[in-house]
């Protein structure tokens, strides 16, 4: 279940980060509702593609990766609400608004009840055991 959650969360995140830089809207983007410059769409855009990457080619560290953006983007929502509560640079490197502030809250939350609920992805398949040998008929 990790996986599919990982694998689900990183293409959500990856067409956030591209809807905010390519495509003028409302809702994600420079003066938007959720206000974002260039390099927040690209850690959107990179958080995506850590998810679907590890829930493809390392399925078993989805859950752990899940839980580990969770406790980012808390931290990155703390930061927010404490240095600039009322929007503005993050840090100095990213724009950011209260509204994003709030996001930041529920995708941490999301993210670690993702990671903990999901539990640690699919195992791969175990090989098939050899037949034994058939014995002698009677």
């Amino acid at each position: 279940m990790a996986k599919k959650l990982a694998l689900v969360l990183g293409v959500v995140f990856v067409l956030v980060g591209l809807l905010g830089m390519f495509v003028p809207n409302p809702l994600v983007g420079a003066g938007a509702i959720f206000d974002t410059n260039t390099l927040h769409d690209i850690v959107h855009l990179v958080f995506g593609i850590i998810l679907i990457v590890v829930a493809l080619k390392a399925p078993m560290k989805s859950g752990l990766w899940l839980k580990i953006l969770g406790v980012v983007y808390l931290l990155i929502a703390v930061l927010g609400f404490v240095l600039i509560p009322t929007g503005g640079m993050l840090l100095g490197l990213v724009e950011a608004n209260d509204a994003d502030h709030w996001l930041h809250v529920v995708l941490g939350v999301v993210l670690l009840a993702a990671g903990f609920l999901g539990g640690k992805g699919k195992a791969p398949a175990a090989p098939a055991a050899p037949a034994a040998p058939a014995g002698p008929s009677m």
